[in-house]
């Protein structure tokens, strides 16, 4: 069996996350936390690679004692099982501390959408007549609903991305996986307009590459485009909260009520696997539940 210093193996399978997996750094963060707790639990008396099935039951105990969530504890749990398994396959370790450890049980919650009214008063929000910020915001609210994007692959995006002609983009999801959307003539206009009137305005002669910029010519954040989306929903009169990812759950559970193919879905929002996507089917289920017992007049 190999054998690994005690005080590298968490960066070691850290390093793997990275380079095999392309994980981000505030992924790799919350990795670094989830084993540094384990590591807490488990060390002085032993190393972390030597951990048993009741240092990770005590872990999960005080977790639960400690008021955190099913969902918490169960992605906690996912963390650590990914680390001995990498363990495993290294020959590093003999035994799975983490196989007879179950993880409690989480309901999936449905994503929140917005409706088709609610979508047209958010879009309408932006006055496209009141000077370049109107007019970025407008694009950015049209590139968000008519692709799906993530609010951080909307921050990276760069004017090399954009293919106007052809009428797609290309961004960059999570594992740096690059994947290309198409964009409907409403986002492409929009687009087009921000380009034309509104960006070399908020440059004032500065040079950037990034799509979407602020009054002082830098990129916009994502923090920045959070407070966007949140401030033109109070305008459109939206009540319930919103957020970047309202709107991507929006995007795709619209095109599946309008005929869309679950694959096809799945590749325009960049997921990894399908049963993730699937989320999205429960919506339409629930929405026609809703609708039944609103109307039907024996429900």
């Amino acid at each position: 069996m190999k054998s690994r210093a005690p005080s590298d193996v968490v960066q070691s399978y850290l390093d793997h996350l990275a380079a095999e997996r392309g994980l981000s750094a505030n992924t790799l963060l919350a990795y670094r936390h989830d084993l540094e707790r384990l590591r807490a639990a488990v060390e002085p008396t032993r190393p972390i690679e030597r951990a048993r099935r009741d240092d990770i039951l005590s872990v999960v105990q005080r977790m639960r004692v400690d008021g955190r969530s099913p969902r918490s504890v169960a992605r906690w749990v996912a963390a650590v099982r990914g680390f001995y398994a990498h363990l495993l396959a290294e020959r590093a370790i003999e035994d799975d501390p983490t196989a007879h450890v179950d993880a409690p049980r989480v309901w999936r919650t449905l994503p929140k959408v917005l409706s088709s009214v609610e979508v047209a008063a958010l879009l309408d929000a932006p006055r496209r007549s009141g000077g370049p910020r109107g007019l970025r915001d407008a694009a950015i609210l049209e590139l968000l609903y008519a692709t799906g994007l993530r609010v951080s692959e909307l921050a990276r995006l760069h004017l090399g991305d954009l293919h106007l002609d052809a009428g797609y983009l290309r961004c960059w999801g999570k594992g740096s996986k690059e994947r290309v959307v198409p964009l409907g003539g409403e986002a492409d206009a929009a687009v087009q307009r921000y380009l034309a009137e509104a960006r070399p305005a908020l440059l004032v002669q500065r040079r950037s590459d990034v799509l979407f910029v602020n009054e002082r010519g830098a990129a916009l954040t994502r923090q920045g485009l959070w407070k966007l989306i949140k401030r033109y929903g109070r305008l459109a009169g939206i009540e319930r909260p919103l957020s970047p990812h309202v709107v991507r759950h929006s995007f795709a559970t619209h095109l599946l009520e309008n005929g869309a193919d679950l694959r096809a879905v799945q590749l325009l929002l960049g997921h990894a696997d399908i049963t993730t996507t699937q989320i999205y089917t429960h919506v339409n289920r629930e929405r026609l539940r809703r609708l039944y017992e609103s109307f039907h007049p024996r429900a």
